[in-house]
């Protein structure tokens, strides 16, 4: 049996991998490291509640053997370009390099549609950023998924999403397949789904990909 670690798991994917997680036969202990207790009882689920800018004194609570990382922001959220790379390149790195320091196999992580470390586009350069620091990494496997707009139930409303989810859901047949919307527990069950693969390299889920889960 093996030990999960997830970052993010109050997000909209981070939420619905949680139960994945800890409905699968997999994993005998879940790991959620989180800013804020997640109020979730369950015999596998241990929660632990760090100060992301101090990472290194979770010493070997971060100890796994699955690293699964969905964290995220926008811009509106994090109020500036050097908020929001942190939470985007600069939490998710770390998480990377101490996890696999404590003997970490796999590393799978939620990026984006359009990541590329020289797009013109901030968001989407710092996606590609941290996708090429992970990759440096050395992990036994590590997983990148690029979905497009995600539907599902968020915690809070963000810009623009609104009218690009109605678009999405009535115009939908006029867009390409590549950019369609994706459910975010299509996502969900794309990581653990790779996860139990135990594939060794680097691979990139495209949400073209992700739409058959």
């Amino acid at each position: 049996m093996k030990t999960a670690l997830l970052v993010g798991a109050t997000g909209l994917i981070g939420k619905q991998l949680l139960t994945l997680l800890l409905d699968s036969d997999r994993y005998d202990t879940v790991k959620a490291l989180t800013r804020k207790p997640i109020h979730q009882i369950h015999q596998k689920l241990e929660n632990f509640v760090v100060d992301f800018d101090q990472l290194q004194s979770a010493g070997v609570q971060l100890k796994a053997d699955d690293i699964f990382c969905c964290l995220g922001t926008t811009m509106k959220q994090a109020g500036s370009k050097p908020a929001f790379k942190k939470v985007d390149y600069d939490y998710p790195l770390a998480v990377a390099k101490l996890t696999k320091g404590l003997g970490a196999s796999q590393y799978l992580l939620v990026s984006a549609l359009g990541a590329d470390k020289n797009s013109s586009v901030y968001y989407n350069r710092v996606k590609g950023e941290v996708e090429e620091a992970i990759t440096s990494v050395g992990f036994d496997a590590l997983h990148i998924f690029r979905p497009s707009l995600l539907l599902g139930p968020r915690t809070e409303k963000r810009s623009g999403e609104g009218a690009a989810t109605v678009m999405f859901k009535y115009l939908g047949f006029l867009i390409p397949a590549k950019y369609k919307a994706i459910e975010s527990f299509k996502v969900a069950r794309a990581m653990l789904h790779y996860a139990s693969m135990e594939q060794r390299g680097i691979h990139i889920h495209k949400s073209m990909t992700l739409q058959q889960f």
